[in-house]
C-alpha cells in the first residue's frame, strides 16, 4: 500500500489530560502547611483548643444526675464535648451552636467523667487553678454574654479589645448544625465529582465527598471499571453508596448560602480530655503537649484504649489522671453506644445529636485559667453556668460572675465597650494607630485585605522604605484580629504596600503568622508574592460576623451598584 499525500501538515501527538488536583481535605492540612503558619495541627473533631482539664471529682448523687442528663441530651451534640447543664444539683441538659471541653453531644458532666473519691495531688490543683494577684483572678481573656428573647450574643475580649463574637437566633437550629449527628438518607450519587448528596432532615441536602467515607470492603458488591478487581481506597463511591441507604455521618461544615453542609462519616465524639473515633484504628497525642507529659500519656493511651476504637489525647489532659482518662473514655463509650442504637431504630433521615445552646458551647470549649472571668447579663444562664463550671473546675468556679444591668446602670456591652467595637467591625474601612489603613471587601470566590498608608506620612528621620514596612507590621497584626473578629473564611489575598528589601518582606509575613498563632481557626498562609501579595486560607465553618447583622440590598441585589439599563435602550 503506497503512502498517503501529506498535506503539509504534522499530525499532534496526543498528550495525556492531566488528573485533577487532589482535594485538599478541609479537616487535615499538610503538617508543613501548618507548622509555616504557626497554628497547631488540628485532631480529628478538634477544630479549636481544649479548655484545662477538669478536676476533683463529684459527688455519687452528683454522678446519678449527670448520668440522667447525658440520656436527655442524646438528641443534641457537636464536634467537641460536652453540652448544657441541667439544674439538678450540678449537673446539665443541654440544646445546640465554637469557635476555639466536654464531647460536644451531650452532658458535660458526668459522673465518669472524673470519678468519685480521687484526689488530685496539690501542684496540680495550682496549675489548674491559673494565676491571682490581691486575691483577684487574672488572665489575658475576659468573657461576656448578653441575653435577650430572640438573641444570645458572646463577645470574647483580650486585654480591652474584643478579638471573637458569636451570635445565635433561635433559626439557627437549621444553620448552625456543624458536629451535629445524623442518620442521612442518600439521595442520589455523582461518580463525576466523586461525591453523593444525602438528605439528613434539613431544608437542604448535604454532601459527603469519596474521600470521608467509612466502609467494610465486604459491602463492596460491584467493582468499577479500572478499578483492577481492588477494593480498599480505590474503591469508587457509586460501588460503596447507593441511593435510599441510610447512614450514620457528622457534619464537618454549615450550610453556607446556596452550599448545603457538608458531612463525613468518620464520626469523632470529643470528651474533656480524649476524642472518640468510633470504629476506626486513629491513635495519637497532641503535639502540643511536651516530650515527657506526651510519654507519660501514651503508656497510660496503650492501657485503656478501647481496640475496636480509635482515640486521641488531648492538650487539656496534660496534668489529667489515668484514671480520669479512663473514665472520660467510658463515658464517651457510653455515648456511642446510645448513639449507634437511635440509629438501628430509625427508618429515615433525622438528627441523632444536636449541640447545645452557643453561649454553653462557647463556654465549654474556651472557658479555662487563662480567662479571668466570664461575666452574664441573665441569672438562669449564669446559674446553669456556674453549676457546671463547679463540676468540673471549681477552682474557677468564682470566675463567673453575675452582671445584673439595673444595678449597674449600663447593659453589658456598653459597661464594656463593647458596641463601639461592634461598630468598627461592621465598617469596610479600618484606621491602623499610624494613619494607615484597610479596605476589607468580599466576593463570592474570596475575601480581600487593601492595605494603605493613608494619612500616615512617616517621620522625619525615616525613608519611604521604612514607613511602608511600620505601616505594613501595624497591618500585618490587625488583619489577624479582624479575621479572628469577622470570622472570615475560605480563600483570603491581602495586598500589602511594595517594598523593596525582601528581608523587610519575610519579616512582614513572620509577624503575620505570629499574630495568627493566636487564632484558634485552622489557618494556612504563603510567602508574600513579587507583587505584595500575600495568599491565605482560613477554615470557613460560618458566614461571618457581617451576615449576624445585614441582609442583602432589595435594590442592587448586593452588587453595589445600580445599573442604568435605560442608557441601552
Amino acid at each position: 500500500k503506497s503512502p498517503r499525500p501529506s498535506t503539509g501538515r504534522q499530525r499532534t501527538p496526543k498528550v495525556p489530560v492531566p488528573e485533577l488536583p487532589e482535594r485538599l481535605s478541609e479537616g487535615r492540612p499538610s503538617a508543613e502547611a501548618a507548622d509555616a503558619a504557626l497554628v497547631r495541627r488540628p485532631q480529628i473533631g478538634d477544630t479549636r483548643p481544649a479548655p484545662r482539664p477538669a478536676i476533683l471529682p463529684p459527688s455519687p448523687a452528683i454522678s446519678a444526675a449527670a448520668d440522667d442528663s447525658e440520656s436527655d441530651a442524646s438528641s443534641s451534640k457537636k464536634k467537641r464535648s460536652r453540652s448544657k447543664p441541667t439544674k439538678a444539683k450540678g449537673a446539665g441538659s443541654g440544646s445546640r451552636n465554637e469557635g476555639r471541653g466536654g464531647d460536644g453531644r451531650g452532658d458535660g458532666r458526668n459522673s465518669d467523667s472524673r470519678g468519685g473519691g480521687v484526689q488530685l495531688d496539690p501542684d496540680v490543683l495550682e496549675k489548674r487553678r491559673g494565676k491571682e494577684r490581691n486575691g483577684r483572678p487574672i488572665g489575658r481573656y475576659l468573657m461576656c454574654v448578653q441575653v435577650r428573647d430572640n438573641l444570645t450574643q458572646v463577645a470574647v475580649l483580650e486585654g480591652r479589645h474584643l478579638v471573637e463574637h458569636y451570635v445565635s437566633r433561635p433559626a439557627d437550629d437549621v444553620s448552625q448544625i456543624h458536629g451535629n449527628i445524623y442518620v442521612g438518607k442518600v439521595q442520589n450519587v455523582l461518580p463525576g465529582m466523586e461525591a453523593a448528596f444525602v438528605d439528613i432532615a434539613t431544608p437542604k441536602n448535604a454532601v459527603l465527598y469519596r474521600g470521608d467515607v467509612q466502609y467494610d470492603q465486604e459491602d463492596i458488591v460491584e467493582r468499577g471499571p479500572g478499578a483492577g478487581g481492588a477494593v480498599g481506597k480505590d474503591a469508587r463511591i457509586e460501588n460503596i453508596l447507593k441511593a435510599k441507604q441510610l447512614i450514620v455521618c457528622q457534619v464537618t461544615k454549615n450550610p453556607i448560602g446556596a452550599k448545603g453542609a457538608r458531612l463525613t462519616q468518620e464520626v469523632s465524639l470529643p470528651g474533656r480530655f480524649v476524642v472518640l473515633i468510633p470504629n476506626s484504628k486513629t491513635y495519637g497525642i497532641s503535639k502540643r503537649l511536651p516530650d515527657d507529659v506526651r510519654k507519660r500519656l501514651r503508656n497510660i493511651l496503650d492501657r485503656v484504649k478501647p481496640a475496636e476504637h480509635g482515640l486521641i489525647v488531648r492538650t487539656a489532659a496534660e496534668n489529667a489522671s489515668e484514671h480520669e482518662l479512663r473514665a472520660d473514655m467510658t463515658r464517651l463509650l457510653t455515648q456511642w453506644n446510645m448513639i449507634e442504637a437511635k440509629a438501628k431504630k430509625m427508618q429515615g433521615p433525622g438528627l441523632l445529636y444536636r449541640e447545645p445552646e452557643l453561649a454553653v458551647r462557647v463556654i465549654r470549649e474556651e472557658f479555662n485559667a487563662e480567662y479571668r472571668g466570664v461575666v452574664i447579663d441573665d441569672k438562669r444562664l449564669f446559674d446553669e453556668v456556674h453549676d457546671y463550671i463547679g463540676a468540673f473546675n471549681p477552682e474557677l468556679a468564682d470566675r463567673v460572675e453575675f452582671y445584673d444591668p439595673d444595678a449597674e446602670g449600663l447593659p453589658i456591652y456598653e459597661r464594656f465597650h463593647l458596641h463601639e467595637q461592634l461598630h468598627k467591625a461592621l465598617d469596610r474601612k479600618v484606621w491602623l494607630p499610624s494613619g494607615g489603613s484597610l479596605i476589607i471587601e468580599h466576593t463570592e470566590a474570596l475575601s480581600v485585605i487593601d492595605v494603605n498608608t493613608g494619612k500616615n506620612v512617616g517621620t522625619s528621620n525615616s525613608n519611604l522604605e521604612a514607613t511602608v514596612f511600620h505601616n505594613n507590621l501595624e497591618a500585618a497584626d490587625e488583619i489577624a484580629r479582624q479575621l479572628r473578629l469577622r470570622d472570615i473564611g475560605g480563600i483570603i489575598v491581602i495586598d500589602f504596600i511594595d517594598m523593596e528589601i525582601r528581608e523587610n518582606r519575610k519579616k512582614v509575613v513572620d509577624a503575620f503568622k505570629a499574630a495568627l498563632s493566636r487564632d484558634k481557626t485552622r489557618t494556612q498562609v504563603f510567602d508574600i508574592s513579587e507583587l505584595g501579595l500575600v495568599e491565605m486560607t482560613r477554615k470557613r465553618i460560618g458566614e461571618g460576623l457581617l451576615t449576624n447583622f445585614a441582609d442583602q440590598c432589595p435594590n442592587c441585589d448586593g452588587r453595589g451598584v445600580m445599573v442604568d439599563l435605560a442608557l441601552l435602550e
